[in-house]
């Protein structure tokens, strides 16, 4: 008989086209909330259905694998990553696990290997006594080499004197004679800092996508930018589509335009297709280095309401010139000042150009972390994107932590997840790693378990804000992405899990059921303590990433 999917007289190439069959297992698919099986043909799912139809129709010539109760369920979509520098923190010192200035210094001596120490990681708030070390301190423990250390959130880091001088920092704004720099001077210390033969960036960034692979991401936002990197890097970045074989790297460039010639332009001279002049483009900075622009005061630095790096008139430009293209821009902002900036730009904008050629474009914001309600319905008049991070919650929402300790009672205003939702504003869910870790199951758990349980949102609605909704915020124009129906790309991963069920996020309602007659498609129980475990990576019929289990 005919393969599923597969029409009779189809020609020789056609017929070599691999075919297989998963089976005895829980497909995550909308078509059929009973499948057991699902066939893949070529780079296209052909078939998904029930463990006697797959009987029926197996045969000699496809790859059957047994999946064993596992569950197979559409790959992953990280919005926001920045390959070289999760590279490189993964094979750099890391310095989350580090509770003292003494404990860092003790790290960089340490370091093996020559050339430039770099490391990633270090949270002062984490610490018994915050007080940082000094240019001088971490000279003495390089022993003499240029050392980066990149606070947790990678808006500042720690540097030695050599570092300093050779970056030429002196009167640069936030350098002011101490190790931690900011700002421009935090800029300059980091390019300074990447200088790599391109051999070794290619390693890092390989190395990332590796790591991806092996967690279930069949695609990841590239969020390059002038301040963190060159061109050169995010040319390399868009290069491993060609090649095949990892996740797929949807690229960005955060540079400002000023008009719709200059945008234009800057799309001209980047040497390959970007998605949008979007991402990392600062309107601000971070919560933990105390840059991101907020409307009062930290709570723990009166007088102190961070940096705003844009002006409404850089944004509105910008937005303005991005829609005349029918192209996404796109912004990093954080604080409510900064929101407010962009809120005003789109505005004026949308007055110049119209709110349609505003809306259409499909802009987006990154993070987004602190907003109001009145914010979020000026969000969702223009239809805008945001890639949240639900990680930065699970690692600094709870009492007593970073957010606490920066904003006060303003930290339970925080990544306002149910708001988004429920005011109509597309929301997708990242990593930034390196600051949160490639671990997708924890982003998810995370959006269950938020500080604040007004923001919590099913694990439903957070899977597909982190799969199916991370190729709607690029436009991507296949509507099937994300699924896992009969005719959809074959991009999926299979996970060992313990239990599955449905869960929601209202403790005030049965939280969970295992009952497939609710015809909700099942997801693993985050409640366990442990992360599903990856089996296999697919995209698009290619396999990215097997353990060694899977064919056992």
């Amino acid at each position: 008989m005919n393969q599923p999917g597969v029409p009779a007289g189809r020609d020789r190439n056609e017929r070599d086209r691999k075919v297989t069959m998963y089976r005895n297992g829980s497909i995550y698919t909308a078509a059929d909330p009973f499948a057991t099986a699902m066939v893949v043909d070529g780079d296209t799912v052909a078939w998904v259905g029930s463990e006697q139809a797959a009987t029926s129709i197996a045969d000699s010539s496809m790859e059957i694998i047994d999946l064993r109760g596992a569950l197979l369920a559409p790959g992953f979509v990280d919005s926001h990553v920045h390959l070289t520098e999760t590279g490189l923190a993964l094979t750099g010192l890391t310095l989350t696990a580090v509770r003292s200035a003494n404990e860092l210094l003790d790290a960089v001596a340490t370091a093996g290997g020559s050339g430039i120490i770099v490391g990633h990681g270090w949270d002062e708030t984490q610490w018994n006594d915050p007080t940082l070390p000094t240019l001088e301190e971490i000279e003495r423990a390089g022993g003499g080499r240029r050392v980066y250390l990149s606070r947790i959130d990678v808006h500042s880091a720690l540097i030695s004197g050599s570092l300093a001088a050779a970056a030429d920092l002196n009167g640069l704004d936030g350098f002011s004679g101490s190790a931690r720099v900011v700002r421009a001077a935090h800029t300059a210390a980091r390019l300074a800092a990447r200088q790599l033969p391109e051999s070794e960036r290619r390693e890092h960034q390989q190395r990332a996508l590796q790591e991806a692979a092996a967690h279930g991401y069949v695609a990841l936002a590239e969020m390059s930018a002038p301040h963190i990197c060159g061109p050169d890097d995010l040319r390399m970045a868009a290069s491993w589509n060609a090649q095949g074989g990892s996740p797929e790297v949807l690229p960005y460039w955060g540079e400002l335009a000023s008009s719709g010639e200059h945008a234009q332009s800057i799309l001209d001279s980047l040497g390959t297709p970007v998605l949008g002049l979007a991402g990392d483009l600062n309107v601000d900075g971070s919560i933990g280095s105390r840059t991101a622009a907020l409307l009062d005061d930290y709570s723990d630095a009166p007088g102190d309401r961070g940096s705003l790096y844009l002006s409404v008139d850089d944004v509105t430009k910008h937005v303005a010139a991005t829609s005349l293209l029918g192209i996404q821009s796109g912004f990093h902002v954080i604080g409510d000042a900064g929101l407010a900036a962009v809120l005003d730009a789109l505005d004026a904008a949308a007055a110049e150009v119209g709110e349609q050629r505003v809306r259409a474009a499909g802009h987006r914001l990154e993070h987004v972390e602190l907003a109001d309600q009145s914010a979020i319905d000026r969000l969702a008049k223009y239809s805008v994107t945001v890639s949240v991070q639900p990680g930065f919650d699970a690692a600094w929402g709870a009492a007593g932590g970073l957010y606490e300790q920066r904003l006060g009672h303003r930290s339970q205003e925080m990544n306002p997840f149910a708001s988004f939702y429920a005011s109509g504003v597309p929301i997708a869910f990242g990593s930034d790693s390196p600051v949160t870790p490639l671990r997708p199951w924890s982003s998810v758990r995370a959006c269950l378990e938020h500080s604040n349980p007004e923001q919590r949102i099913s694990a439903r609605a957070a899977f597909l804000g982190h799969t199916r909704a991370g190729w709607r915020a690029t436009k991507h124009r296949n509507p099937l992405m994300g699924q896992l129906v009969p005719g959809a790309p074959a991009s999926f991963a299979v996970w060992e899990v313990e239990e599955l069920m449905v869960q929601v996020a209202d403790s005030r309602v049965q939280s969970w059921s295992t009952d497939p007659r609710a015809r909700t498609p099942l997801l693993p129980a985050l409640d366990t303590g442990n992360d599903p475990r990856c089996l296999q990576t697919v995209r698009e019929g290619n396999e990215l990433f097997a353990h060694e289990s899977l064919r056992v």
